[in-house]
C-alpha cells in the first residue's frame, strides 16, 4: 500500500513540475511525449526482453521526425 500511494504522489508531483517550463509548453510536452516513445521501446528491448520489429523501429523514427519538427521548425512569429 505503502508503494502504490508514494508512486501517486511522485506521479502526481512530476504532473506539475512538467507544467511550470518557461518554454511554450505544448510544443515541450508533445516533442517530450516522441522522446517518451523511443525510451519506452528501448527499456521494453533492453529490460523486457520484448524485441522490436520492422513497425515499431518505423514507428519511432516518425514520432522523432516529428519531434525534430516541433523542436526546429522556423517560426514566423
Amino acid at each position: 500500500m505503502w508503494f502504490g500511494l508514494i508512486g501517486a504522489i511522485i506521479l502526481i508531483a512530476y504532473g506539475v513540475v512538467a507544467t511550470w517550463q518557461s518554454a511554450n509548453f505544448g510544443r515541450v510536452y508533445a516533442a517530450y511525449g516522441g522522446v517518451f516513445i523511443v525510451m519506452a521501446l528501448l527499456w521494453a528491448w533492453k529490460v523486457d526482453g520484448f524485441k522490436p520489429d520492422n513497425y515499431d523501429i518505423i514507428g519511432a523514427a516518425i514520432a522523432l521526425i516529428g519531434v525534430c519538427i516541433i523542436i526546429y521548425a522556423p517560426r514566423t512569429t
